[in-house]
């Protein structure tokens, strides 16, 4: 893609407002805490003490609306802790100009590489040296700066306590994330109705299993419907790939389709009411048909063998996802607990549920760490961010000071807030934010030079422009720039700043501040395109580990399976969402494909998708304590394993892997078929021939002269 093309789609990404689902309520509460604060400042301390609390308060609420699994009282209290340290320090070094320049940098670097941590650490770091940068422009002494770190902390500590007090929906985020991955699987299941093969983005599935993370204090108190239905709707998907997919006995056409369609159907009915209750926290309510089709007792009679299985297992998981989501307070509801038993009855099957567990705020503290130290590498992404960001800021900020215009932190706070680890997000965000400005300044300008307000009318329309900023931060960064741009200029000229001052030196200092984060990254850019060899490598490595964990259960069977298997499905998604956010940022860069064109890519990433779900397949279908071992398994476990580690190498090296290691475990499989040497396990034998068809596609999506390799 040319600069042009990758300037022009970054700007109109940047632009793009969306039409989003709006928390009116969470919106006022967060307005209501910033109003609190500021009257409370104003009253005991004057409007230069209440325009810095005023920004912790703000801050607060805005890390409250970020995606994280955490309690939100808390991140409102880390945001307003975190911003009261930093204007601290900064208040204690911001009459010596190297000193503060120093401290700057550090600070800029260590934010830079909080986004090691999550987006949310990152933009909470970020946003903290920004907000320093203004803050410690307000008058005051060394005396009073503990006085305004506090009423910083303040604000947080008023933000976190309006949660508690006043919660709208309650672990909402969770119930989302898990509504989602049911939903999904739902929309799964109507899907394979027409397309048996139709591929699953595991993307929901993962979310969910982050949100499902809760500490020992959410564990005591998390919804009850909250509690199992992950670990179920993660075994559901490969019994229904398993159950529609032809390989596996049901034939294209007839009676046995027309049964799996029904049942099909059914799940996908009964998994949308049991999303809709967990949602909402409402009872389930179930379609009577759907109940009706998977408590038919035909289902040993049409299908056999693995579809029967899967038949079985789906009633029993089916189940298990109604009750659960269910909670404890409707179980005395005798219609759904009667369809519930009659789902599980023609199952036949138990299930158990899990929870995981995720550290403390306090625990997190050493993990965060190391995940910032393990950046602190040569072609780390985020190590790259860290520097360029630093240095944009020291060098705004001198830019910034050296202008004649005055208050020159607008620069270097335009391009914190801007600069973000990939290309499109920072150009896009600095696009968005320059016109953002220019809006909310002149919106601003007009109602000064109108209106006049006094000290009581700005802080009103400081607190409307941040509830219009809560309300609609989610339909675009250009809308919630330009309140913030507002509200910054209504609470300066609260605490006495030029009204005219600050409307023409923040346009032209943010421009510079988005010029030089546009420069940075062109100057010294972390792009994606040259590393998607390494993205599909890994992706073709973790798929060979799960493929070979699989494989080599059936030569070893035991009761409750492997740890290994869970282990390396989920290094598998992680390498595939991987693969596709490195895939789909390389689109919108400015850089030449190296060694993989996008037709190359495409191809590739349908074969490792196949691959993987053929081994999701067998997975479904794994033996118990007491199945018959097939020894021939644990060969070809091992050539997957050697054979895709060897592969992914290859891929890294620009070369096209050869899959003979594999075939050749197969052909030897084949020959004691033959002579009578080995069991019957025809299942696992058709499974294991789709993979190596999956490895040769592969193959020949990276080559592009296919026809010159040898053994064609």
């Amino acid at each position: 893609m040319s600069w042009l093309r990758a300037l022009k789609e970054t700007a109109h990404s940047g632009l793009t407002i969306e039409r989003r689902r709006l928390e009116p309520l969470v919106a006022i509460r967060g307005a209501a805490g910033l109003a609190l604060v500021i009257g409370i400042s104003l009253a005991w301390f004057g409007p230069v003490v209440a325009a810095s609390s005023a920004f912790g308060a703000f801050q607060a609420a805005i890390a409250s609306f970020q995606r994280s699994w955490r309690p939100r009282p808390v991140l409102a209290l880390v945001s307003g802790a975190s911003l009261a340290g930093s204007t601290f320090l900064g208040y204690l070094t911001g009459s010596h100009v190297v000193l503060f320049l120093a401290l700057l940098v550090l600070w800029t670097f260590l934010a830079g590489l909080a986004w090691a941590a999550g987006p949310t650490g990152g933009l909470i770091a970020s946003s903290n040296v920004a907000i320093m940068l203004v803050t410690v422009t307000l008058p005051t002494s060394v005396a009073n700066s503990a006085v305004h770190a506090g009423m910083i902390l303040f604000g947080g500590v008023v933000q976190a306590a309006l949660i508690v007090l006043f919660p709208v929906r309650r672990w909402g985020a969770q119930r989302d994330a898990l509504a989602d991955a049911l939903a999904a699987e739902a929309d799964y299941a109507r899907r394979l109705l027409h397309d048996p093969l139709a591929p699953f983005d595991p993307v929901p599935l993962m979310t969910a299993r982050s949100a499902a993370a809760v500490t020992p204090w959410q564990a005591r108190r998390r919804p009850p419907e909250l509690r199992g239905s992950r670990g179920v709707a993660e075994r559901i998907r490969p019994v229904l790939a398993s159950l529609a997919d032809p390989a596996m006995g049901v034939p294209d056409e007839g009676p046995e389709r027309d049964r799996v369609r029904e049942l099909l159907g059914a799940a996908g009915s009964v998994l949308d009411s049991a999303a809709r209750a967990i949602r909402h926290g409402d009872p389930v309510e179930l379609d009577p048909s759907a109940v009706a089709a998977l408590r038919t007792p035909d289902t040993r009679s049409l299908l056999t063998g693995p579809p029967r299985r899967a038949a079985g297992r789906l009633g029993t998981l089916l189940s298990d996802v109604i009750e659960t989501a269910e909670g404890e307070g409707t179980k005395e509801e005798a219609r759904t607990e009667r369809a519930v038993e009659d789902i599980r009855t023609a199952g036949g099957e138990t299930s158990t549920a899990s929870h995981r567990r995720a550290p403390t705020l306090l625990r997190l503290i050493p993990v965060v760490v190391r995940a910032m130290r393990a950046e602190l590498r040569p072609g780390s992404p985020i190590l790259r961010h860290a520097v360029r960001v630093a240095v944009v800021v020291a060098v705004g900020y001198l830019i910034g000071t050296a202008l004649p215009f005055g208050h020159g932190y607008w620069a270097p706070m335009a391009a914190v807030m801007a600069m973000r680890p990939e290309f499109s997000q920072t150009y896009g965000r600095a696009v968005a934010r320059f016109g953002g400005t220019i809006v909310g300044v002149l919106l601003a300008t007009v109602i000064v030079r109108t209106a006049h307000p006094g000290l009581t009318s700005s802080a009103v329309l400081a607190v409307c422009c941040a509830l219009l900023m809560y309300l609609l931060m989610r339909t675009g960064y250009v809308v919630g720039q330009a309140c913030v741009s507002a509200y910054v200029v209504f609470l300066l000229g609260m605490a006495g700043d030029s009204w005219s001052q600050t409307a023409s030196e923040r346009v032209v200092l943010t421009l510079v501040g988005g010029l030089l984060a546009m420069l940075s990254y062109a100057a010294y850019p972390a792009w994606e395109t040259p590393r998607l060899r390494g993205r599909l490598g890994d992706w073709l490595k973790a798929d060979g580990r799960y493929a070979a964990a699989v494989v080599d259960q059936y030569a070893e069977p035991v009761e409750h399976g492997h740890d290994d298997v869970r282990t390396a499905l989920l290094d598998t998604r992680e390498a595939r969402v991987a693969w596709q956010e490195a895939a789909a940022a390389a689109q919108h860069e400015p850089v030449r494909s190296r060694g993989l064109s996008r037709a190359a890519a495409d191809d590739t990433e349908h074969a490792l998708a196949e691959f993987g779900r053929v081994a999701m397949l067998l997975e479904a279908h794994l033996p118990g304590g007491g199945a018959t071992p097939v020894p021939e398994a644990a060969e070809l476990a091992g050539a997957l394993r050697r054979a895709t580690e060897r592969g992914a190498k290859e891929v890294r090296e620009r070369r096209v892997p050869d899959w003979a290691e594999v075939r050749e475990a197969l052909a030897r499989w084949d020959a004691r078929q033959r002579a009578g040497e080995s069991g019957a396990a025809p299942f696992v034998r058709n499974g294991a021939g789709l993979l190596l068809e999956a490895l040769e596609e592969f193959s020949r999506g990276l080559d592009p002269h296919p026809q010159q390799r040898p053994g064609r």
